[in-house]
């Protein structure tokens, strides 16, 4: 690993932070991040360790059981126990803030990223996972952008009011369920006006469409990878990829092994290469502007290879070596992302 690909900074599509920090307990929780601690993906030591400078941080609310019915669908969340889970999350990514003694600084716009990075700071975007929280009257939405909201994902990988969340199926496409309810449509509406980005990993084919149809804004697959290599249902076909370019919109790799190993494997020795074999796929098919990175640290299983946020330079040495220029692996690195939030938030 050369020193010059320790130094490429990295701003990150999608990590689960917040969530496992609540699960493992609220007290304390601080502490652990800006510490660190054993047995993480992320946290602020490893990610300067690795040159990750900040990221949307997701608040995720988990199904209440893991066994997905009859047609695969994961269990619902009631909107009480969402909305109770994203306000304490959403405090705690607050409270680190207050903690951190200006290392990490919640960022509304793309020019308090870029001056986040300037000065050192972990430049954390507040971003949620499925949208429980809200009720058909989108009331919560306004006051959740007054909060800092910027980006959502209108699901998870389970139905809600909203949409029809992708399950999760290896050998499947895309196309299970319907789209957007007619209240998923005023959602889509709602975040162009308050120009909150909307993220359409975890969507299914139809409502992927839908909202195509739909959004004025890019675009965005904030941690989602190629189909083409890795057929299951969390991964985007080439017509959604086409449809990403033709928007201006982004994707981001996601590190998950299942959604990178070709035969879906859950292989913790997954090698590099297999990463930029994807990438590789993504640039040809949205070019290299459009693709990022949404490595789905503490939220799912990466490879040994890359181990944590500290193993990011081992991906950049490889892109490097497989022939990506210094200015390619800027872009991949945080460019295209400061690029599609701002052309999405404006300035």
């Amino acid at each position: 690993m050369t020193e010059q690909m320790a130094r490429i900074p990295v701003f990150d599509g999608h990590n689960d932070v917040l969530s496992r920090l609540l699960r493992e307990g609220r007290e304390g929780a601080e502490e652990r991040f800006l510490n660190g601690q054993k047995n993480v993906h992320i946290d602020l030591p490893r990610a300067r360790q690795g040159g990750l400078v900040g990221g949307l941080c997701a608040v995720y609310v988990p199904s209440p059981g893991r066994e997905p019915d009859a047609n695969g669908d994961l269990p619902r969340v009631e909107r009480e126990s969402a909305l109770d889970q994203t306000i304490a999350q959403a405090a705690l990514l607050r409270a680190i803030e207050a903690k951190s003694d200006g290392a990490l600084q919640v960022c509304v716009s793309a020019r308090e990223i870029r001056a986040a990075m300037a000065a050192g700071r972990f430049a954390a975007v507040f971003h949620i996972e499925g949208i429980e929280a809200a009720g058909p009257d989108l009331d919560l939405i306004p006051v959740l952008h007054a909060a800092g909201l910027r980006t959502l994902g209108p699901v998870w990988s389970r139905p809600n009011i909203f949409a029809h969340g992708v399950p999760f199926r290896f050998g499947h496409g895309p196309g299970l369920g319907p789209g957007l309810t007619e209240a998923g449509r005023e959602l889509i509406r709602l975040c162009n006006r308050l120009k909150i980005m909307v993220d359409l990993s975890h969507m299914n084919d139809a409502g992927f469409w839908d909202v195509a149809r739909i959004s004025q804004a890019p675009l965005v697959a904030s941690h989602s990878n190629a189909f083409a290599i890795c057929p299951h249902s969390r991964n985007a076909t080439d017509a959604q990829l086409d449809a990403i370019r033709d928007t201006g919109g982004l994707i981001g790799l996601n590190f998950g092994v299942k959604f990178l190993h070709p035969e879906g494997r859950a292989d913790t020795e997954l090698d590099i290469s297999v990463m930029v074999r994807h990438i590789d796929y993504l640039v040809q098919k949205v070019g290299i502007d459009h693709v990022a990175l949404g490595s789905d640290f503490d939220g799912t299983l990466i490879s040994n290879r890359i181990g944590d946020a500290a193993g990011l330079p081992r991906l950049f040495a490889a892109l490097s070596e497989a022939g990506y220029d210094d200015e390619a692996l800027a872009k991949i690195g945080h460019l295209n992302w400061i690029s599609v939030l701002e052309r999405t938030w404006g300035a």
